[in-house]
């Protein structure tokens, strides 16, 4: 009795310095809390969706979602080897070209209009405050945050650990020279060091323009928390319109009405990056199914599209290469050209590229 009087003692004591660490971020307060308070979706102290959005689909209890998380997932959640990664020298890249380059799950750079743009980075290795709880798959080459060169701007969809990594972003925080995001996740930023003159925090429907390109945040069904209270800063994809090319960065969402409505006030788009993996019928109106990227790539009027949120981390219970297999099957049956670079490919925005079913015959 008294070892497991000690023992919870021990990890109340832990749960506390976790939840005072500041890789919890802050919550919003002052102005900032103001402005969020001002927004329509903005209610009892959360961010809404546009439409009801569980967490968990209904008839389906918390205690069953985390029983099949922990003792449900396929036996190939994980790889059995280092997954492959071309090694690609970022600093080398001329400015001229229009590139992006995948590092895995939802991190991925950009360079357009010779600018250079990081997209939710994750580095660390870890999707989770507690180390070594959710690790990344074996890989050929590891990308790290010392790999990236100077960062003109920097884009944060949501504030979850999977898309806001604080180990990395404190070691980025000297090389980024801008900030998209929305409203609410300036307060984390601020608190790691980031000045305030830097972050742009957008609500859905705002435009932020950086020299020639634009960013526009747009709405997704999701949610956010990095604290016990979700909802405390909002979640968002973006349209980034450049001088020739206009891409749409989906971030986390599940599916709904708002792609409709982005494909008629925004659309066509050059290229949709879209989630694709970490999906499960318990949690359908938060991540979408493979199938359903496809049908949100030809809503929004997408010429191609290139599924992200996948390969990286165990985040659900489905095979580790499921969704990639479902989405280009779902893709070809379709008609709709999908681009599969491998992760550290050097991938061309504005030229004819090759990329493969990198993921086949890997158990």
């Amino acid at each position: 009795m008294t070892i497991l009087l000690a023992l919870i003692v021990l990890a109340a004591i832990a749960a506390f310095l976790l939840i005072r660490s500041e890789q919890m971020g802050a919550l919003a307060s002052g102005e900032r809390l103001k402005r969020m308070e001002a927004e329509s979706t903005y209610k009892e102290g959360a961010f809404q969706n546009l439409e009801i959005t569980p967490a968990i689909k209904e008839g389906v209890s918390q205690v069953k979602v985390f029983s099949q998380f922990f003792f449900g997932k396929d036996k190939r959640n994980v790889p059995s080897k280092p997954l492959p990664v071309q090694v690609t020298d970022l600093k080398r890249i001329p400015l001229s070209e229009n590139v992006m380059v995948w590092f895995g799950h939802s991190s991925y750079y950009l360079q357009l209009d010779g600018k250079r743009i990081l997209v939710d980075p994750v580095f660390s290795g870890n999707a989770s405050p507690i180390p070594r709880s959710v690790r990344a798959f074996p890989m050929q080459h590891v990308y790290t945050a010392a790999d990236m060169p100077e960062i003109d701007i920097l884009v944060i969809t949501h504030d979850h650990w999977d898309h806001l990594d604080y180990p990395t972003f404190k070691k980025l925080k000297d090389q980024v020279k801008q900030v998209i995001t929305g409203e609410g996740v300036g307060a984390h930023l601020e608190r790691w060091g980031y000045p305030a003159e830097k972050i742009h925090e957008l609500y859905w429907g705002q435009q932020k323009k950086l020299d020639s390109l634009t960013f526009t945040s747009a709405p997704a069904r999701h949610f956010s928390g990095r604290w016990l209270k979700r909802n405390t800063s909002l979640w968002s994809s973006f349209v980034l319109q450049g001088d020739s090319l206009k891409l749409y960065l989906g971030g986390d969402s599940g599916y709904g009405s708002h792609f409709k409505k982005i494909g008629t006030e925004y659309g066509p788009f050059d290229l949709a990056i879209l989630e694709n993996g970490q999906y499960n019928e318990n949690w359908q109106y938060i991540h979408m199914m493979p199938e359903e990227a496809v049908l949100v790539g030809q809503e929004i009027g997408a010429k191609a599209i290139l599924p992200v949120h996948n390969s990286k981390f165990p985040l659900a219970n489905h095979a580790w290469d499921e969704p990639m297999i479902r989405i280009t099957k779902e893709a070809k049956a379709k008609g709709l050209p999908i681009h599969t670079p491998e992760m550290g490919q050097l991938f061309y925005l504005d030229k004819p590229n090759e990329t493969k079913e990198w993921w086949l015959n890997i158990d």
